[in-house]
Order: structure tokens, then sequence, then C-alpha cells
């Protein structure tokens, strides 16, 4: 095990995981400026104009994430209806028309000054944390009532109803997911689960059914060459990308599909530029990265849940099932394994609110690893669980 960073604040960071952060900043801040280029240059006339936001964001993250290291995750914990309300409040907020801002059909953002942020990263974050206080407080009802896994549930199905307003179902579903995996986790029963997913599956068919749009997105990955210029446009773009990597790529800056080809080339698709640019073994390396990142937090759940600090086990769960699925789906989506979602890859692609957000939970984690380190001092008692 690596000996943790020390500040001068005598706080404890986990080296091999700020590693492993910096070096996907660094490479997502490389094929960004590659991916943005020409898109850029169109868009502001200035070939770094994406990059240079994407900085700025980089550099809020990194404060945001930086006072996350100095607050006690109890804060957190007491926070959590407070922080409840603030994620309902801005699901709320982004479709009140003067206020949401909508961009290619849907209304996902709300502008703060230099900023549009993209409600749903924060209110994702905001339940997370109440989740996992809710988790701790009420484990013996959910283990045992169904009431206990009903209260979440019923926050979820708003949340999940709100993102799908927007829409952003990509959004929806990751939420989803993740409180799923947290709920598991925590001890909730099977026979609970499975009503839940019946109702789930038969509302996401209904939903599917009703929007023959959603439906055509739904199907459409399964033959984009049916449709290469309409429907299928995106995927058979990304898949040629893709392609013409081959092992090693075609070199940094020298991607084709990226020069108006590739649809959304710096956002959801930017994996496809980096196997176009890097190849194989590059994608492979990318890959292994956020493999590293998954196994580092969830090694820190474990150990947190060894010490019974329980909040920061659901936390530390939560924010790996959100940045593993995430990246699971964006990779997944450019590879034509799954249909279009509209997901960022986590601390590459652009999207100045998903890199904030996601530089908050890795200060989170931070923290985590801190308090965990701290109590395994000697001289400091064991506290108990359930804080």
């Amino acid at each position: 095990m690596p000996f943790p960073v020390r500040l001068r604040t005598e706080l404890q960071i986990d080296s091999v995981m700020l590693g492993i952060v910096l070096l996907l900043l660094l490479g997502g801040f490389v094929i960004l400026a590659s991916a943005s280029i020409s898109i850029s240059e169109n868009a502001a006339g200035n070939p770094f104009f994406y990059l240079q936001r994407q900085l700025l964001a980089a550099l809020i993250g990194a404060a945001a994430g930086g006072m996350c290291l100095f607050i006690p995750m109890q804060v957190w914990r007491g926070l959590g209806p407070l922080l409840l309300f603030l994620g309902l409040a801005l699901l709320v907020l982004v479709l009140v028309p003067g206020i949401g801002y909508e961009v290619n059909g849907s209304r996902r953002w709300v502008r703060l000054g230099v900023i549009n942020l993209q409600v749903s990263e924060p209110a994702r974050l905001c339940f997370l944390l109440y989740l996992g206080g809710y988790l701790v407080r009420r484990n013996k009802a959910l283990r045992e009532q169904f009431t206990g896994f009903l209260h979440p549930m019923l926050v979820l199905t708003l949340a999940c109803a709100l993102l799908l307003k927007e829409p952003d179902f990509g959004a929806a579903l990751v939420l989803l997911a993740t409180a799923l995996v947290m709920l598991f986790v925590a001890g909730a029963r099977i026979r609970d689960f499975l009503v839940f997913f019946s109702a789930t599956v038969l509302a996401m068919a209904a939903l599917a059914v009703a929007s023959p749009y959603r439906m055509k997105r739904l199907t459409g990955f399964l033959d984009p060459w049916a449709d290469p210029f309409n429907s299928g446009f995106q995927l058979t773009q990304s898949l040629i990308a893709i392609g013409r990597g081959e092992w090693f790529g075609v070199g940094l800056g020298d991607s084709v599909q990226k020069l108006f080809y590739l649809p959304e080339a710096h956002t959801d698709f930017v994996f496809a530029v980096f196997a176009e640019e890097f190849g194989l073994l590059g994608s492979l390396l990318l890959i292994g990265l956020f493999l590293a990142l998954l196994w580092r937090i969830f090694r820190l759940a474990m150990r947190a849940a060894s010490a019974e600090r329980y909040f920061e086990a659901y936390v530390a769960i939560g924010i790996g099932t959100w940045l593993g699925l995430q990246s699971f789906i964006n990779v997944g989506v450019n590879m034509g394994l799954l249909p279009t979602k509209g997901l960022t890859l986590p601390l590459i692609s652009y999207g100045r609110s998903s890199l904030i957000v996601t530089m908050i939970c890795i200060g989170l984690l931070f923290r985590i690893h801190h308090e965990l380190a701290v109590d395994a001092r000697p001289k400091n008692r064991k506290r108990g669980g359930g804080r």
C-alpha cells in the first residue's frame, strides 16, 4: 500500500487514486484539444475554445473538491434532507420557462454566469449523499419492512420522472442503477427489488412504445448501417473512427472523423476519436485506468465498511457505481454495444458541469480516505458504526 500524501494541514490523500485521476485528466485535456479543434475554430474562431473552457471548469472543480477535503463526512450526512430538497429543486427549476436553457431539444441547463449548469449532475450527487444517510438511519427498516424500501424509491421515482421530463434518459438510468446498488449493498430484501423491477420494466416499456423517437433510438444501434445517414449516422461514424485506429492509431491530431463527420466528437463520442488516434492499445490503456480508479474506490468502500463507517462506505459505493456505469455506457455507446444515451465519459469528455461534480466526488473520496487514515492511528480511539 503506497504511503499517503501528507499535506501541511495533516490531511492524507490516496496517492494512487490521485495519480490515476491526474492521468485521466491529462489524457482528457490532450484528446479534447485534438477532438474539438475544428469545432472550436468554427464556433468561436479559436481552436482551443473548448479546451480553455474545460481547463477553467477543472480549476473550479479542483477548488470545490479541495473544499470537500476540509468538511467532515458527518456534516454531509447531517445535510442529507437539505441536499435532497436542493436536488429536487434544481430538477424542477430547469423545467421553468425562462430559467431552463434548451439545447438540441432538451431543457437540461441553467445559466450561472459563465457556466451553463447541467442540473442533473449536482442533483444526482445530492441524492447520493441523502441516500447514504438514509441507509444508515433506517437500515433496520430497510432490511425488514417494505416501507423502508418504498420511501427512497418514491423519492427516486420523482427524481427520475423530472429527469425524463427534460428529457435526460441517460442521467435517469444512471441515478436509478446507482441507487439500486446502494440499496442492495445496504441489505434491502430481494422480493422488494422484484416488485420495483417489475413496475420499472413496465413503465420503461410503456415510455418507449409511446414515443416513436425514443424507440428508434433504443433499437437503431442494433443495425446502424440500415440507415447510415439518419438514425444510424452517429454510430456509423463512431465505428468508422474506431476501425481506422487499428492497433496503434493514426496519431495524435490526425483523426479524420472529428472533422465534422462525427457529431459530438468532443463530448459523447470523444472515446471514438481517442480510439482513432491511439488505437486499440491506447483504448485498452484508457479503460485500464478507469478500472484501476474503480478498484481504488471500491477498495476504499470496503475499508470504510470494515471500520463500521457505513455512511462513508455507501457514499464511496455510490460514487464508484456512478462513475463506473457512466464510463461503461459511454464506451458501450461509442462501440455500438448500447443505444445512445447522451452521457459523457468522466474526466475525459467536454462537459463542465460533469467535470466539476466528478472532481467534487473525488474530493469526497479523498476525505473518506483521510478520516479512515486518522482513525487507524493508535492514538485515536476506534469509532462505532452509524455515527
